[in-house]
Protein backbone atom coordinates (compact mmCIF):
# COMPACT_ATOMS: atom_id res chain seq x y z
CA UNK A 1 0.00 0.00 0.00
CA UNK A 2 1.36 3.42 -1.18
CA UNK A 3 2.16 5.87 1.92
CA UNK A 4 1.01 8.49 -0.13
CA UNK A 5 -2.48 10.06 0.93
CA UNK A 6 -4.73 11.90 -1.38
CA UNK A 7 -5.32 15.57 -0.06
CA UNK A 8 -8.59 16.09 1.54
CA UNK A 9 -11.31 17.50 -0.09
CA UNK A 10 -12.04 21.42 0.48
CA UNK A 11 -15.13 23.12 1.35
CA UNK A 12 -16.44 25.98 -0.76
CA UNK A 13 -15.02 28.51 1.48
CA UNK A 14 -11.43 26.89 1.23
CA UNK A 15 -11.70 26.55 -2.81
CA UNK A 16 -12.36 30.37 -2.86
CA UNK A 17 -9.73 31.49 -0.42
CA UNK A 18 -6.91 29.05 -2.37
CA UNK A 19 -8.22 30.82 -5.33
CA UNK A 20 -5.55 32.63 -7.60
CA UNK A 21 -6.36 36.72 -7.06
CA UNK A 22 -7.21 36.96 -10.39
CA UNK A 23 -9.96 34.25 -10.74
CA UNK A 24 -13.25 34.96 -12.42
CA UNK A 25 -14.78 34.23 -8.90
CA UNK A 26 -13.01 36.44 -6.30
CA UNK A 27 -13.11 39.58 -9.10
CA UNK A 28 -16.86 39.34 -8.90
CA UNK A 29 -17.12 39.01 -5.49
CA UNK A 30 -15.15 41.91 -5.28
CA UNK A 31 -16.94 43.90 -7.79
CA UNK A 32 -20.30 42.96 -5.61
CA UNK A 33 -18.66 43.32 -2.63
CA UNK A 34 -17.66 47.05 -3.43
CA UNK A 35 -21.27 47.85 -4.80
CA UNK A 36 -23.15 46.44 -2.06
CA UNK A 37 -20.42 48.49 0.78
CA UNK A 38 -21.34 51.94 -2.21
CA UNK A 39 -24.79 51.41 -1.64
CA UNK A 40 -25.12 51.06 1.68
CA UNK A 41 -23.36 54.20 2.54
CA UNK A 42 -25.47 56.14 -0.13
CA UNK A 43 -28.72 54.76 1.30
CA UNK A 44 -27.44 55.77 4.41
CA UNK A 45 -26.74 59.49 3.71
CA UNK A 46 -30.27 59.53 1.92
CA UNK A 47 -31.42 58.79 5.04
CA UNK A 48 -29.80 61.14 7.59
CA UNK A 49 -29.82 64.04 4.68
CA UNK A 50 -33.74 63.73 4.04
CA UNK A 51 -34.33 65.68 7.01
CA UNK A 52 -32.13 68.55 5.88
CA UNK A 53 -33.44 68.34 2.06
CA UNK A 54 -37.07 68.62 3.67
CA UNK A 55 -35.73 71.56 5.47
CA UNK A 56 -34.04 73.13 2.80
CA UNK A 57 -37.20 72.44 0.56
CA UNK A 58 -39.74 74.17 3.21
CA UNK A 59 -37.09 77.22 2.88
CA UNK A 60 -37.06 77.28 -0.94
CA UNK A 61 -41.18 77.29 -0.64
CA UNK A 62 -41.04 80.08 1.81
CA UNK A 63 -38.55 82.21 0.06
CA UNK A 64 -40.77 81.62 -3.31
CA UNK A 65 -43.86 83.41 -1.05
CA UNK A 66 -42.26 85.88 -0.17
CA UNK A 67 -40.83 87.05 -3.09
CA UNK A 68 -44.02 86.96 -5.54
CA UNK A 69 -45.82 89.18 -2.35
CA UNK A 70 -42.79 91.59 -2.68
CA UNK A 71 -41.38 91.46 0.58
CA UNK A 72 -38.04 89.00 -0.02
CA UNK A 73 -35.03 91.21 0.54
CA UNK A 74 -31.21 89.07 0.36
CA UNK A 75 -29.96 88.55 3.88
CA UNK A 76 -33.50 88.56 5.62
CA UNK A 77 -34.41 85.92 8.23
CA UNK A 78 -36.83 83.63 6.07
CA UNK A 79 -38.38 82.36 8.84
CA UNK A 80 -39.11 84.95 10.58
CA UNK A 81 -40.59 86.94 7.16
CA UNK A 82 -42.70 83.79 6.52
CA UNK A 83 -44.44 84.35 9.92
CA UNK A 84 -46.17 87.21 8.79
CA UNK A 85 -47.88 85.38 6.70
CA UNK A 86 -51.29 83.58 7.39
CA UNK A 87 -52.15 80.02 6.24
CA UNK A 88 -55.27 78.69 5.78
CA UNK A 89 -56.56 75.61 4.35
CA UNK A 90 -59.42 76.11 1.62
CA UNK A 91 -61.94 74.02 0.56
CA UNK A 92 -61.80 74.98 -3.32
CA UNK A 93 -65.75 74.04 -3.84
CA UNK A 94 -67.35 76.68 -1.03
CA UNK A 95 -64.83 79.21 -1.26
CA UNK A 96 -64.46 78.81 2.99
CA UNK A 97 -61.88 77.72 5.18
CA UNK A 98 -61.57 74.59 6.94
CA UNK A 99 -58.60 74.69 9.32
CA UNK A 100 -60.35 73.32 12.30
CA UNK A 101 -60.05 70.01 9.34
CA UNK A 102 -56.26 70.41 8.75
CA UNK A 103 -53.37 72.02 10.72
CA UNK A 104 -52.60 74.91 7.64
CA UNK A 105 -48.76 74.20 9.03
CA UNK A 106 -48.59 70.33 8.17
CA UNK A 107 -51.04 70.14 5.05
CA UNK A 108 -49.26 68.79 1.87
CA UNK A 109 -51.24 69.87 -1.43
CA UNK A 110 -49.55 67.75 -3.70
CA UNK A 111 -49.48 64.53 -1.82
CA UNK A 112 -53.67 65.59 -1.12
CA UNK A 113 -53.58 65.77 -5.19
CA UNK A 114 -53.06 62.24 -5.00
CA UNK A 115 -55.12 60.83 -2.43
CA UNK A 116 -58.58 59.49 -3.66
CA UNK A 117 -60.66 60.93 -0.37
CA UNK A 118 -58.77 64.33 -1.02
CA UNK A 119 -59.31 65.00 -4.76
CA UNK A 120 -61.05 64.07 -7.53
CA UNK A 121 -60.31 63.00 -11.31
CA UNK A 122 -60.97 65.84 -13.78
CA UNK A 123 -63.09 65.43 -16.98
CA UNK A 124 -62.07 69.10 -18.30
CA UNK A 125 -58.18 69.35 -17.47
CA UNK A 126 -57.02 71.98 -19.11
CA UNK A 127 -54.01 72.04 -16.91
CA UNK A 128 -52.80 68.73 -17.38
CA UNK A 129 -52.75 68.06 -13.57
CA UNK A 130 -55.29 64.68 -13.89
CA UNK A 131 -56.67 65.35 -10.76
CA UNK A 132 -56.99 67.96 -8.25
CA UNK A 133 -57.13 68.21 -4.69
CA UNK A 134 -59.94 69.68 -3.14
CA UNK A 135 -58.29 71.57 -0.24
CA UNK A 136 -55.17 73.67 -1.15
CA UNK A 137 -53.06 75.98 1.58
CA UNK A 138 -53.05 79.66 0.54
CA UNK A 139 -51.62 82.65 2.15
CA UNK A 140 -52.67 86.17 3.61
CA UNK A 141 -50.91 88.84 4.24
CA UNK A 142 -52.01 91.57 6.14
CA UNK A 143 -50.77 95.41 6.30
CA UNK A 144 -49.70 96.85 9.90
CA UNK A 145 -53.57 98.22 10.24
CA UNK A 146 -54.45 94.05 10.22
CA UNK A 147 -56.17 94.71 6.74
CA UNK A 148 -55.51 92.42 4.12
CA UNK A 149 -53.02 93.22 1.82
CA UNK A 150 -51.74 90.47 -0.58
CA UNK A 151 -53.36 86.93 -1.39
CA UNK A 152 -51.18 84.14 -2.21
CA UNK A 153 -52.21 80.98 -4.19
CA UNK A 154 -50.60 78.22 -5.53
CA UNK A 155 -51.07 76.78 -8.78
CA UNK A 156 -49.43 74.50 -11.05
CA UNK A 157 -49.92 72.85 -14.38
CA UNK A 158 -48.34 71.23 -17.09
CA UNK A 159 -45.91 73.18 -19.65
CA UNK A 160 -43.99 71.31 -22.53
CA UNK A 161 -41.81 68.74 -20.52
CA UNK A 162 -42.67 69.16 -16.76
CA UNK A 163 -45.67 70.45 -14.14
CA UNK A 164 -44.72 73.42 -12.95
CA UNK A 165 -45.17 74.52 -9.71
CA UNK A 166 -45.48 77.92 -8.46
CA UNK A 167 -47.88 80.79 -6.91
CA UNK A 168 -49.70 83.88 -7.96
CA UNK A 169 -49.64 86.92 -5.53
CA UNK A 170 -53.23 88.80 -5.77
CA UNK A 171 -54.39 92.64 -4.45
CA UNK A 172 -56.28 92.31 -1.65
CA UNK A 173 -59.25 92.95 -4.54
CA UNK A 174 -58.65 89.39 -5.46
CA UNK A 175 -58.49 90.93 -9.17
CA UNK A 176 -55.11 92.78 -9.84
CA UNK A 177 -52.20 90.61 -9.87
CA UNK A 178 -49.28 91.39 -7.92
CA UNK A 179 -46.56 88.56 -9.39
CA UNK A 180 -46.32 85.27 -10.36
CA UNK A 181 -43.34 82.76 -10.65
CA UNK A 182 -42.30 79.02 -10.23
CA UNK A 183 -40.15 77.40 -7.59
CA UNK A 184 -40.15 73.55 -9.53
CA UNK A 185 -40.03 72.99 -13.25
CA UNK A 186 -38.05 70.91 -15.84
CA UNK A 187 -38.40 73.41 -19.06
CA UNK A 188 -36.45 73.79 -21.26
CA UNK A 189 -33.34 76.30 -20.31
CA UNK A 190 -33.12 79.14 -22.99
CA UNK A 191 -36.86 78.80 -23.80
CA UNK A 192 -39.53 77.58 -21.63
CA UNK A 193 -37.44 77.93 -18.45
CA UNK A 194 -37.60 81.88 -19.15
CA UNK A 195 -40.56 81.45 -16.94
CA UNK A 196 -37.82 82.16 -14.48
CA UNK A 197 -36.54 85.60 -16.02
CA UNK A 198 -37.45 88.35 -13.95
CA UNK A 199 -37.81 91.01 -17.10
CA UNK A 200 -41.15 88.31 -17.94
CA UNK A 201 -42.32 87.80 -14.43
CA UNK A 202 -42.54 91.59 -14.33
CA UNK A 203 -45.13 91.53 -16.79
CA UNK A 204 -47.74 89.88 -14.58
CA UNK A 205 -47.27 93.26 -12.44
CA UNK A 206 -50.55 95.31 -12.31
CA UNK A 207 -52.36 92.64 -14.81
CA UNK A 208 -56.06 92.04 -14.35
CA UNK A 209 -57.91 88.71 -13.73
CA UNK A 210 -61.47 89.77 -15.10
CA UNK A 211 -62.89 92.37 -17.01
CA UNK A 212 -65.94 94.73 -15.78
CA UNK A 213 -68.11 92.30 -16.10
CA UNK A 214 -66.52 89.68 -14.31
CA UNK A 215 -66.04 87.44 -17.02
CA UNK A 216 -61.96 85.74 -16.98
CA UNK A 217 -59.76 87.32 -19.52
CA UNK A 218 -55.81 87.15 -18.63
CA UNK A 219 -54.40 85.58 -21.62
CA UNK A 220 -50.69 84.45 -21.80
CA UNK A 221 -50.06 84.74 -26.06
CA UNK A 222 -48.03 86.28 -28.80
CA UNK A 223 -51.19 88.78 -29.75
CA UNK A 224 -53.50 91.45 -27.09
CA UNK A 225 -56.64 89.75 -26.56
CA UNK A 226 -59.51 91.90 -27.46
CA UNK A 227 -60.21 92.65 -23.85
CA UNK A 228 -56.85 94.65 -24.39
CA UNK A 229 -53.26 95.39 -22.46
CA UNK A 230 -54.35 94.61 -18.84
CA UNK A 231 -55.36 91.26 -19.32
CA UNK A 232 -52.37 90.59 -21.54
CA UNK A 233 -49.15 88.99 -20.80
CA UNK A 234 -46.60 88.56 -24.02
CA UNK A 235 -45.92 84.92 -24.29
CA UNK A 236 -42.19 83.75 -24.36
CA UNK A 237 -40.30 83.77 -27.19
CA UNK A 238 -39.38 80.11 -28.83
CA UNK A 239 -41.06 78.14 -26.00
CA UNK A 240 -44.79 78.43 -27.52
CA UNK A 241 -45.67 75.01 -25.84
CA UNK A 242 -44.70 76.39 -22.42
CA UNK A 243 -46.24 79.52 -22.64
CA UNK A 244 -49.91 78.20 -23.88
CA UNK A 245 -49.03 75.75 -20.34
CA UNK A 246 -48.88 78.66 -18.31
CA UNK A 247 -52.20 79.99 -20.03
CA UNK A 248 -54.13 76.89 -19.31
CA UNK A 249 -53.25 76.75 -15.62
CA UNK A 250 -53.32 80.43 -14.90
CA UNK A 251 -57.13 80.15 -16.04
CA UNK A 252 -57.96 76.76 -14.76
CA UNK A 253 -56.70 77.92 -10.81
CA UNK A 254 -58.25 81.05 -11.41
CA UNK A 255 -61.19 80.02 -13.23
CA UNK A 256 -64.48 78.22 -11.20
CA UNK A 257 -63.14 75.16 -11.05
CA UNK A 258 -59.93 76.50 -8.88
CA UNK A 259 -60.09 79.56 -6.93
CA UNK A 260 -63.46 81.05 -8.30
CA UNK A 261 -65.20 80.48 -5.14
CA UNK A 262 -63.09 81.83 -2.82
CA UNK A 263 -62.41 85.36 -5.07
CA UNK A 264 -65.96 85.74 -5.20
CA UNK A 265 -66.13 85.94 -1.54
CA UNK A 266 -62.95 87.66 -1.44
CA UNK A 267 -64.97 90.48 -3.45
CA UNK A 268 -67.62 90.57 -1.93
CA UNK A 269 -65.93 91.02 1.43
CA UNK A 270 -66.87 88.22 3.00
CA UNK A 271 -62.92 86.88 3.95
Amino acid sequence: MSDTQSPEPKGAIARFLAASPDSVGKTIFVAVAICLVASMIVSAAAVSLRPVQEANKLKDKQVNVLQVAGVYESGINVTEAFAAFEPHVLDLATGEFVDDQFDPATFDDQAAASDPDLSVALDSDPAGIGRKAKYRVIYLLRDDSGALDKVILPLHGYGLWSTLYGFIALESNGNDIFGLQFYQHGETPGLGAEVDNPRWKELWNGKKLRDDAGELQITVSKTQPAAGPDFYVDALAGATLTSVGVDNLVKFWMGDAGYGPFLTKLQAGDL
